[in-house]
């Protein structure tokens, strides 16, 4: 295995870490679910730099680059595109919405109504558009970055699981150090830092450093534990739903992106720990009297890591 993936995902990160002040595990967890070919939800309360990072990270790379505002108003069509009646030729003519980027940024996506988000359920799994009686490949390099705003209740509508099982990772920035932030407040007397960002890499540079991804060696000690942690979520007593296969997937997927972020070229029980919470956490499904006694996923994913033993190999 070369170390292109490598140099690629390093590059993306150096470039993220100057706009991105004092966050280093969070830039490197975002560019790990890029490279695992998977979404990436960044929740947080508003002001601490959600929407940056999303735009760090789109303009690092020289992809197709869209963005949707999303607000109770939106509909379907408006994400994923519509037929235009053209005159001169007497026919209809399908209008790619903004979903045909190659690195979507979804700001706010919990403003949508239900039926807005679930057009977007199709793109996210199987990476194509049925609209106006055709399917339609989306592009080989589709990533979506959403935001939202866990707090702010008026006007908007929670993620149901199937949305929330779509994102790979669920990311929160959180407020910087004092002293990070004295520094922010430098970086940004004159301009914002943003506006001087070039890309560092190319589509094809990404798609390649996803291949590389896959030739990560995971062994069957590894991918056991991985099972198990996922497993034990369904045994808990806080959970009505535990993780799916799917979540299992997906903690091997962000792992061997860690690993090759790392220049290792096997994954360990080290780098599935720190995927696991930010795979998992957001999906599992809590029960209501669970939650009201202050008890979230976040411990659930704890009580797993502390319970299912670490594998020597």
């Amino acid at each position: 295995m070369t170390l292109l993936g490598t140099e690629v995902a390093n590059r993306i990160e150096g470039n993220i870490k100057q706009v991105i002040v004092g966050k280093d595990e969070i830039v490197r967890l975002a560019v790990v679910a890029l490279l695992a070919r998977g979404h990436l939800l960044l929740e947080d309360v508003p002001g601490v730099g959600k929407t940056v990072l999303a735009k760090a990270l789109a303009r690092s790379v020289s992809a197709i680059f869209t963005r949707i505002q999303f607000t109770p108003d939106l509909l379907p069509a408006d994400i994923t595109g519509v037929a235009i009646y053209n005159q001169k030729t007497g026919e209809f003519v399908f209008r790619p919405g903004p979903v045909f980027g190659e690195i979507v940024l979804g700001d706010e996506i919990n403003r949508a109504t239900p039926r807005t988000q679930a057009a977007l359920l199709e793109c996210m799994e199987e990476r194509q558009v049925t609209a106006e009686g055709e399917t339609r490949r989306l592009p080989d390099l589709f990533f979506v970055v959403a935001t939202e705003n866990p707090i702010e209740q008026h006007g908007t509508y929670p993620l149901p699981e199937a949305q929330l099982d779509r994102f790979l990772m669920r990311l929160s920035i959180g407020y910087p150090q004092p002293a990070e932030e004295v520094k922010i407040l430098d970086d940004q007397k004159d301009r914002h830092p943003l506006e001087t960002l070039a890309p560092v890499a190319t589509v094809a540079d990404v798609l390649g450093a996803q291949e590389d991804v896959k030739k990560v060696f995971v062994s069957q000690d590894v991918a056991a534990y991985m099972v198990k942690l996922v497993a034990h979520t369904r045994t808990s007593d806080d959970c009505l739903l535990g993780a799916s296969p799917r979540a299992s997937l997906a903690v091997r997927r962000a792992a061997q992106a860690l690993a090759l972020m790392e220049s290792r070229q096997q994954v360990t029980p080290h780098h599935v720990k720190r995927v696991f919470s930010t795979v998992v956490a957001h999906r599992l499904l809590m029960r209501p009297e669970a939650a009201l006694s202050g008890i979230g996923p976040d411990k659930v994913v704890a009580a797993a890591l502390r319970a299912v033993e670490i594998p020597l190999g």
